[in-house]
């Protein structure tokens, strides 16, 4: 009888093991914003790697805005939420455990200030690119499944026919997730109407070149996914999923 293989995962590197251990434990509450780590031996124990392994985590974290690390002093959590950068955002959306339930509103309401700058750069300065991506958009199904990555893609051709690369870095701190939500967003029938509108109206304005055109419609739409939601999580509330595990296993 042939017998099953598992398929081989390698193991983790000490360093990623160590910063995902400590990252958990931070985000559970394990080790909150205001408290201090335990001394280098000891944590270095608990995560299972070499205190050499720990310091580089260490640093890493630091200079991610996580940690404040004090020579002959413990290790302080910083207040990630106010003292964190750009790769904290980026762990945070890797963790979507751990975020707090509003997280996704205040995500769209970053983007109702963005899209319409970007967009109105976009349409100015490369209106092409814009008008190749859109014009496929009668090839989708009135599917929820047809629009994730659609979407995904048209504000990454946004970010970068811009100009600015820095739009088009934070977009990318949130790829994955950014299609992971959009996937509930399209799930309501109203906003791919919403969206199917939004594209129609973008490929009018690119055709023309009317970056103040791009910039109105794209404000609109982006003021819309707020309140459509707002509606749908009224009505039914995002699920939470179970926190992972802690330092040293615990739940």
């Amino acid at each position: 009888m042939p017998t099953m293989t598992r398929r081989w995962v390698p193991p983790r590197k000490p360093s990623v093991h160590a910063e995902q251990a400590l990252l958990g434990a931070i985000l559970d509450g394990t080790h909150p914003p205001g408290s201090t780590l335990p001394g280098e031996r000891d944590l270095a124990k608990r995560i299972g790697v070499t205190r050499p392994t720990l310091r580089e985590t260490l640093r890493r974290l630091e200079r991610d805005g996580w940690l404040t690390v004090r020579h002959g002093k413990p290790t302080r959590v910083n207040d990630f939420w106010r003292e964190g950068g750009l790769n904290v955002l980026s762990a945070l959306v890797r963790h979507p455990e751990h975020l707090p339930a509003e997280f996704v509103l205040r995500l769209l309401e970053v983007r109702l200030v963005m899209a319409p700058a970007y967009a109105r750069a976009a349409v100015e300065r490369d209106p092409r690119s814009l008008v190749a991506h859109l014009a496929r958009r009668t090839a989708l199904d009135d599917h929820p499944d047809m629009y994730p990555d659609y979407d995904w893609n048209l504000h990454h051709i946004l970010t970068i026919a811009s100009g600015n690369p820095v739009y088009t870095l934070i977009l990318n701190g949130f790829a994955g997730f950014y299609q992971e939500m959009a996937r509930a967003y399209f799930a309501i029938p109203a906003s791919r109407a919403s969206s199917r509108q939004f594209y129609r109206r973008l490929l009018d304005a690119a055709r023309r070149a009317d970056g103040a055109e791009a910039e109105r419609v794209t404000r609109t739409v982006m003021r819309h996914s707020i309140d459509l939601w707002k509606a749908a999580s009224r009505s039914s509330p995002p699920a939470r999923s179970k926190r992972g595990a802690t330092l040293g296993g615990a739940q």
